[in-house]
Parts: C-alpha cells; structure tokens; sequence
C-alpha cells in the first residue's frame, strides 16, 4: 500500500504519469468546485440494507475506450478501494474494536468495493491499459494510507469504532466527488455508467454511517 515513491522511472512511464496526475487535480478541482457552489447537506437518508448486492454491473466483454479522465479516474479508485478493505480487514482484527452495527456495515462495503474493483480492472483490461499505482506516497483525500492504518493499529480498543467511521466517512464521500467528476468528463460510456452506480451505492452507505460515531456532517450526494 503506502509506500515512499522511487526517485527513478523508466521515461516511458514519467510522462504518462505526469499526465495522469494532471488530469486527476483538474478533475478533483472542478468537481470539488460543483460540489461547494450546491452547497452541503446530509445524505440520501435511504437505508443502506445489510443484504444489499454489489452495486456493479457485469465486467466488460467487449473492447472499451478511455480517455485520459477515464484512466486517471480508475488508476486513482482501485487504490483508494483496496485502502479501504485493509482497514476494513484491522477491524475485523479487533476483536473488541468496534460494535455489531458498524461490523455489518464494513461487511457490506468489503463485498461492494471488492466488486467494484473487479469491474474497474476489468474495464482496464478492456481498454488495453495497465494498471499503475501513480499515487504511491501521496497523501489523497479520502485515501486510507498505511500511516492512518497505522494510527488505528495503535489506539485502544474503545478509540477504533470511532476512528474507523471517520476514515471510512472520508473516503466514501471523496469517492462520490470523484464519480461526479468522472461522469461530467469522462468518455467511456460503461465507465461513466459505473461511476454513477458507485455514486449512489456511496449515497447509501454514507447515510448508513451516519449514524456511527465519528461520521456525522455527511455531505449531500444526489
């Protein structure tokens, strides 16, 4: 996960990445931008069920095309879902770490993002990209990072639930910006339909968190 970036790349690379990142801070400062001038409010106060189903849809067969948004989009999801299950797995860990309520609800997101992660490697795959982790090393919003994760490991039992809410709360609600972001500018159809999947399954589970300590003040999502 975390870890210090290398000071030396293959050229190939440098400036494919370069781009990247470039994309990925016009998209968060355009989307941040639409987010602030509608103001903030609480979420869609639609349950979240514990039974609920991925929200994904089936992985591509068919060869797709993604524009630089599209990529940048993915590169920076697929980390950001696998900081996520990590934590969720320390919770697991914890044996006295966190309540019943919020156990289930990290259950239902393990399910939802190793889905989702499934669909955006797939998606890759499809428009013949590799997957890079450009964001070693940089601190992104929403991104539980091995220093949080590390944080979490050294609190007391009776700090983790709360603790655990907020990391979660961050990175669901950095999640819907970035999908908003993607479906204004991005070019893939079954992406930009994905992304609006993942916006509303966030919607949903972070009216779902709202309730647990430390993740109160949920921004507006629909």
């Amino acid at each position: 996960m975390d870890q210090q970036p290398t000071t030396t790349r293959r050229p190939a690379f440098r400036g494919r990445a370069g781009r990247i990142v470039g994309v990925v801070a016009t998209l968060v400062v355009t989307t941040v931008a639409v987010v602030l001038s509608q103001g903030w409010g609480r979420a869609d106060q639609t349950a979240f069920p514990s039974t609920a189903s991925p929200p994904t849809g089936p992985a591509p067969t068919a060869s797709v095309v993604l524009n630089s948004t599209d990529d940048a989009f993915i590169q920076l999801l697929i980390p950001m879902n696998e900081g996520a299950l990590a934590l969720i797995d320390h919770v697991d860990s914890r044996s006295a770490g966190a309540d019943p309520s919020l156990r289930a609800l990290l259950n239902n997101l393990r399910a939802a993002h190793q889905a989702e992660l499934r669909d955006l490697r797939g998606l890759l795959a499809a428009g013949n990209v590799a997957e890079q982790n450009i964001h070693e090393g940089h601190q992104m919003p929403g991104m539980v990072t091995d220093a949080s994760l590390a944080e979490l490991r050294a609190a007391p039992d009776t700090e983790v639930p709360s603790r655990a809410a907020a990391l979660v709360r961050a990175h669901l609600a950095q999640t819907v910006v970035l999908c908003r972001g993607e479906q204004s500018a991005g070019g893939s159809p079954e992406l930009k339909a994905l992304a609006g999947r993942i916006q509303q399954a966030r919607a949903a589970e972070l009216s779902a968190l709202d309730g647990q300590p430390g993740a109160t003040g949920t921004p507006q999502t629909d």
